[in-house]
């Protein structure tokens, strides 16, 4: 059982732990899920984390919004990642894939969040392209105004449940200024004709990826998020956000290294004694704890600061996701060391969170992007 010592912290109300402790049981009872078919395995948990009523943090309630906890997202996502990667992966892109609706969208545009809350629809966050991955402002899809509506041409890639969304938000450029100022978004259903999957995406850790493209794509006008030349904007808001809970995940992933390790530690006999005698064996566990609570620190801190009224936590959701995912890959790096072969070989736990781990360093901004962001809002007092 992972450390739970962190819900007594001064940033967690008494649901949160409420929380923690029910879906630590749904957990259990219902993951993991066989991952041999990724599109029906997500599915099936998107369908699952409907039902038990998990999903309903993911977004917010279309006939009253508020606001998203962050604090109730990221233990979400930890809780998740700690028993089953594909959990959370299915979890967190119901939340990213909607979070311009949550934050931007119309009344209208926001009944799609009575599908995606209870399961029954799948959605995706479409921003990266081949040529603008991190570099959010370098977009090169075309909305272009056409009569009574947008006549949509481009190519999105790298796109989680690409292939198996009922609902996209899109980014494109709409002309309003250069770069960042002239981008919007537009929430677009699956079944428009004008879509196209180009191509599958495989990865270490498999997940539903995909490459799609946009052939004279119509939309309404109605279709369009907010206002035109608000999509640089609209994205930056909902990272902003979500970032803190990729670095949730990560913790999750190295909350179950540390467990596993310890287990091995005990059970393992190495030159007469158990493994846990041995002082470098004490050493990598000692740091490995260190790193897990500096991250749930910084984690908690940046959605408990969001929770209490920030407008925006840019500096500290960088801060978050950079240390928990970069020391988590140096967590399971030492589990898997402390394992020896069990922890490259193929179907074992430590395995699967060495997969799992490498990604997280890279989608919603990379690790040296967070450095750039990091270090430009010291510099300029955080404005």
């Amino acid at each position: 059982m992972a450390d739970t010592s962190f819900l007594n912290w001064p940033f967690f109300e008494d649901y949160h732990r409420i929380l923690y402790e029910s879906l630590e049981q749904w957990c259990s009872d219902n993951l993991p899920v066989d991952h041999c078919d990724v599109d029906t395995a997500c599915v099936e948990l998107v369908g699952k984390l409907g039902n038990g009523g998990w999903l309903k943090y993911s977004a917010v309630d279309p006939d009253d919004p508020g606001t998203l906890d962050v604090r109730s997202l990221c233990l979400i996502r930890e809780i998740l990642a700690r028993h089953d990667g594909l959990a959370d992966f299915a979890f967190a892109m119901q939340g990213l894939g909607t979070g311009a609706l949550s934050l931007f969208g119309s009344a209208t545009q926001r009944q799609w969040l009575h599908k995606t809350r209870s399961g029954t629809a799948l959605s995706a966050f479409a921003l990266s392209e081949p040529k603008s991955g991190s570099d959010v402002a370098n977009i090169e899809t075309v909305a272009r105004r056409d009569g009574d509506g947008f006549t949509v041409n481009g190519e999105k890639t790298w796109i989680s449940n690409g292939s198996i969304a009922d609902i996209y938000v899109v980014f494109a450029r709409t002309g309003e200024g250069p770069g960042a100022k002239g981008l919007s978004a537009f929430v677009v259903p699956a079944g428009n004709p004008g879509i196209e999957i180009v191509e599958r995406l495989e990865t270490i850790a498999p997940h539903p990826l995909a490459r799609i493209r946009f052939n004279d794509l119509k939309l309404p006008l109605s279709a369009q998020i907010g206002n035109g030349g608000q999509g640089f904007a609209i994205a930056m808001a909902v990272l902003d956000i979500f970032r803190s809970s990729v670095g949730a995940a990560a913790l999750g992933f190295a909350r179950r290294a540390l467990d596993e390790t310890v287990k091995r530690a005990s059970e393992r006999q190495l030159f007469g004694g158990p493994m846990f005698e041995l002082q470098m064996v004490q050493g990598h566990i000692a740091d490995m704890a260190l790193d897990i609570d500096a991250s749930a620190l910084l984690i908690y801190r940046a959605a408990w600061t969001k929770d209490n009224g920030a407008k925006r936590i840019t500096r500290e959701a960088a801060m978050a996701k950079l240390h928990a995912t970069d020391t988590a890959q140096e967590v399971i790096d030492k589990a898997v060391q402390i394992h020896g072969g069990d922890g490259v070989r193929k179907g074992h736990i430590i395995e699967s969170l060495y997969r799992e781990i490498r990604a997280l360093r890279i989608y919603e901004g990379a690790s040296d992007v967070q450095k750039v962001i990091i270090a430009r809002q010291t510099l300029t007092g955080g404005s």
